[in-house]
């Protein structure tokens, strides 16, 4: 009789708890990081020596974070197995003078993150979260989860034609979301009102990286809650997941062949090119800073790179009910079907047949189904952070996912069943 599955559906409750918990980059890895000390996870500092113990570790760097656990034992050619994912999802991001307004309202000034359904962003309660950088060099989360934005919609009277030509949005004129009344736009309101958000004097904070977010909290959907919406899915859901996995590989007390690994980027909405992105020197660091401390040589980290299997997990697309036809016609993943592989033959995706056989191979270890997507042929097809990983550090990558609706809204939409079956599949990819 088969052990049963480790994950069930009190998983996806927790993921319910992270996304809400999550507005921003920082957040979901400060939470990621939480949860991972919780399982005995240490952080490390880049900036000191390393040392070659065994044991659970982390790196946290801006919005990206990379956690490993190193078996009692392990040899410096150990090879690790990886599970990739992205922090940020697309946005409407605050800019350097963020204090506006016209016409009696005070606005906020801001700059489109990636590439959001700029329509699901009208007429929604928005928050204001992200990080605050510090004149001491210290930075400082914040996290308004309250209605504080708004991005009003015209009224159909003023423009009669958007009935039939459909919605236009011009990015610079029609997102600026308005927080308040008044004839006089003051330099600095919105940052001193952080500031006495966050508990920190006038003129304390120097720097911001900070975001809009729907406080409309995550909820069941469906006559049998079938269904799971809430924002930022596209890739929280992975991130909590390859968490919820390592936490569980490193304290399940199997022996494990190989070095597991979270790598938790941000920036993957933009093209990762940045530090913490997954075209950055973060992972591949990190992976050779492991190697050197237990002793290894050059030739070690060779040959535990050339073993090295990545899941470049993200979210995919299911097949809509009402625009079938933009899908592969014999390819339709369907939500809590589980999860995803995803394959593209022009290297947008990363998976070849032999990465298929590690993913089917640990899928068949959790007893967990899944589904294989493709792109229609006559559609662009979109990409991961898996291509890069695989071209910039030598790693054998696969893409996998789950399969959701209205990716890059503010407010996505997936099965209930699926964040657990794609945890526990993470899970047996680990353990090896």
């Amino acid at each position: 009789m088969s052990e049963p599955p480790r994950f069930d559906r009190g998983h996806t409750d927790d993921l319910m708890s992270f996304l809400a918990a999550s507005p921003s980059p920082y957040h979901a890895v400060a939470n990621t990081a939480e949860r991972l000390e919780k399982a005995g996870f240490r952080q490390v500092a880049e900036t000191d020596a390393w040392d070659g113990s065994s044991g659970g570790k982390y790196v946290l760097r801006g919005g990206a974070i990379v956690a490993w656990y190193v078996p009692e034992g392990a040899a410096p050619h150990t090879p690790f197995r990886i599970v990739g994912a992205h922090t940020d999802s697309p946005n409407l991001r605050v800019k350097p003078l963020p204090d506006t307004g016209a016409h009696g309202w005070r606005q906020v000034a801001v700059e489109i993150y990636g590439g959001p359904l700029l329509n699901s962003w009208l007429d929604r309660d928005l928050g204001l979260a992200g990080r605050l950088s510090l004149r001491d060099g210290t930075t400082r989360l914040v996290n308004v989860d309250r209605p504080l934005l708004r991005v009003p919609q015209l009224a159909i009277h003023l423009d009669r034609s958007v009935s039939a030509e459909g919605l236009k949005l011009d990015k610079q004129r029609h997102l600026q979301p308005i927080w308040g009344l008044g004839n006089d736009v003051r330099d600095g309101d919105l940052i001193a009102f952080l500031e006495e958000t966050a508990g920190l004097a006038a003129g304390e904070v120097t720097g911001w990286d900070l975001m809009t977010h729907s406080v409309e909290p995550p909820a069941y959907l469906g006559r049998d809650k079938e269904l799971v919406a809430g924002p930022r899915m596209d890739n929280l859901l992975s991130v909590h997941a390859a968490a919820a996995a390592l936490a569980a590989a490193a304290t399940s007390g199997a022996a494990l062949p190989a070095v597991p690994v979270l790598a938790a980027f941000d920036h993957e909405e933009n093209g990762s090119q940045s530090d913490t992105g997954a075209d950055g020197p973060l992972l591949g660091g990190v992976l050779e800073r492991s190697v050197f401390a237990r002793g290894g040589s050059y030739e070690d980290k060779a040959r535990a790179f050339a073993a090295t299997v990545c899941l470049s997990s993200d979210t995919g697309h299911a097949v809509h009910p009402n625009y079938a036809e933009r899908h592969d016609p014999t390819h339709h993943p369907r939500v809590n079907g589980g999860p995803i592989l995803k394959v593209n033959v022009n290297n947008r995706y990363a998976t070849d047949g032999s990465g298929r056989a590690v993913w089917a191979a640990a899928c068949e270890k959790a007893e967990v189904p899944f589904q294989s997507f493709v792109s229609n042929n006559s559609m662009p097809c979109g990409t991961t952070i898996g291509p890069i990983t695989a071209a910039r550090h030598g790693i054998k990558t696969v893409d996998i996912g789950v399969a959701i609706l209205s990716m890059h809204s503010a407010r996505e939409l997936c099965g209930a069943d699926d964040p657990w079956l794609l945890a526990n599949s993470l899970l047996a990819f680990l353990e090896g």
